[in-house]
């Protein structure tokens, strides 16, 4: 890809927003590349974001060329779980890991549901333990709970 002046913000970068947008795509594509997407709109399913946490090494700059590798890194009951990258040049510059669910008319598909769809994972597939702490640190309430709006 190309960083386009519709990526960048004031300081001549990509924002630092604009990069989860961009790895939207590389999901997409992975998700197409698979055959995965086609099944899950034939039943119905969308994906959506959970949590995402991104680390920056370096800056992606005004029509910079680079290229986002994404993965599927593994999936508990709750979340599939992605690592994506922006590479140039064979270095990184920008890391995230984003948690995912499928959504069947705003409520989740399950896990089991998934495998059933999908089939099993490959067994050498498994979770970083810090993506747990991560997830069960970053999360908020689930939709149907409070998430009252003070500061503490």
């Amino acid at each position: 890809m190309r960083v386009l002046p519709t990526d960048i913000d004031i300081a001549m970068h990509v924002n630092n927003g604009m990069y989860f947008s961009l790895m939207d795509l590389g999901r997409f594509d992975l998700m197409v590349r698979a055959g995965i997407w086609q099944k899950m709109r034939r039943r119905g399913w969308s994906p959506v974001a959970a949590g995402e946490t991104i680390a920056f090494r370096k800056s992606l700059q005004l029509w910079q060329q680079y290229t986002i590798e994404s993965k599927i890194i593994g999936l508990d009951s709750k979340a599939i779980y992605f690592e994506q990258r922006m590479v140039v040049d064979g270095e990184i510059y920008a890391r995230a890991h984003i948690a995912t669910r499928l959504v069947d008319k705003g409520r989740p598909v399950s896990q089991e549901e998934i495998l059933a769809e999908f089939g099993e994972p490959p067994a050498d597939l498994e979770l970083p333990e810090w993506i747990h702490e991560w997830r069960e640190n970053n999360a908020l309430p689930g939709a149907r709970k409070a998430a009252p709006h003070f500061w503490h």
